[in-house]
């Protein structure tokens, strides 16, 4: 049953984007089913058996393709935490290592070269494809229908076949919300930057910045977030300008929704501070991290290769959070302000209930209107 929360919040929030903005091929109007994604989660009941829609796969037998945008060479970012989760994947099921195929710098504009890549894959022998970026999904949906005896699992998009096609994602907002607070208590001008990958139009993008200044209003009523957008999902000089030019418009920490950690780089060269994305990027900008909103993918990967593997694989869709550990925050680093991880940790437990998200009840937006959200 949904009901409605009654829970009024505002979060102050001014949209700048960047000179060349234009519309994608992810701006789309059926964004908003990827908002909705969640209703299909495939959380199987503790103790309940799946009935699968795939044969079993031995475990000797078993190869495991990955299509990256980027190079998990590079140590940190998008397609290196994709890839931990691979690794994690790898270690818990007890793969040998040519037992995952890679496919990396596989641009996700470039229909020719996704589609390449996906096919090397099924020529390999792969039983199961992880499609890790936005712009996969449409090879996705076509080599599923070609191929029925593979399995086309696709990040962020929103496309699915119940059986050998599916979606998965996260509540990635939950974590967003939580930096946010970070973020709202260190400021000192008030002025809170955030570089993203797309406009407004861009469902996943916006609703992560929408719950990162949500969590800055929650301590810091008085701070303002300003958005940059790089019209991409990857590219390291795009973020970078957007970081500096934030910077100089008096921002003191700069959120990021993009690939690569230079935003962060951006704000430790200038001496401010900042909020990384998908790993841990203290490692990248020590004395500019506050903490990063990270992804686990591990959770997801283990659970989609062990379904395959026990024949219980039901072709649904996944969306974990919090509770499932697919999203999280790192750790907080001694640049915070004292009393963050006790407002983190407030937060975070009324998530963890289940008694209360991110997007519940009433909310006021930035123009003065209001939408009411359920749960």
């Amino acid at each position: 049953m949904r009901k409605v929360v009654s829970v009024l919040l505002s979060a102050a929030m001014a949209l700048s984007l960047c000179a060349g903005c234009s519309s994608s091929s992810s701006n789309t109007a059926d964004t908003k089913a990827a908002e909705e994604k969640g209703a299909d989660a495939a959380d199987t009941e503790a103790g309940e058996a799946a009935e699968g829609v795939m044969p079993a796969v031995a475990k000797e037998d078993l190869k495991v393709g990955v299509i990256h945008i980027g190079n998990p060479a590079d140590g940190s970012g998008y397609s290196y935490t994709h890839d931990q989760g691979i690794v994690a994947m790898q270690k818990a099921v007890g793969l040998e290592d040519d037992q995952i195929i890679r496919k990396n710098n596989v641009a996700d504009d470039d229909q020719t070269a996704i589609e390449t890549a996906m096919r090397e894959c099924v020529e390999e022998g792969c039983q199961i494809i992880f499609a890790t970026s936005w712009g996969y999904m449409d090879a996705c949906e076509a080599l599923a229908e070609e191929y029925p005896d593979v399995i086309f699992s696709h990040a962020t998009g929103y496309k699915s076949n119940g059986v050998n096609f599916n979606n998965y994602f996260g509540r990635i907002y939950q974590s967003r919300y939580l930096t946010g607070i970070a973020a709202g208590l260190k400021t000192e001008s008030n002025k809170i930057g955030y570089v993203g990958a797309w406009g407004k139009d861009n469902a996943e993008v916006t609703g992560g910045c929408d719950a990162f200044a949500m969590g800055v209003y929650s301590v810091n009523p008085d701070a303002t977030v300003y958005i940059k957008t790089t019209n991409s999902w990857y590219d390291p000089e795009g973020e970078k300008q957007a970081a500096v030019a934030l910077i100089n418009e008096g921002c003191d920490v700069i959120g990021q929704h993009c690939d690569t950690p230079n935003p962060q780089l951006a704000a430790e060269e200038a001496g401010v501070f900042g909020v990384g994305y998908n790993s841990d990027m203290s490692k990248d900008a020590p004395k500019a991290v506050l903490t990063s909103t990270v992804w686990n993918w591990g959770a997801y990967y283990t659970k989609a290769v062990q379904d395959l593997i026990d024949g219980t694989w039901t072709g649904e869709n996944y969306f974990g959070g919090l509770e499932e550990g697919l999203v999280d925050i790192s750790p907080l680093s001694d640049l915070c302000v004292d009393g963050t991880q006790e407002k983190i940790d407030e937060a975070r437990a009324k998530i963890e209930s289940g008694d209360w998200d991110v997007f519940d009840g009433v909310i006021e937006c930035n123009d003065g209107t209001t939408v009411v959200l359920y749960q």
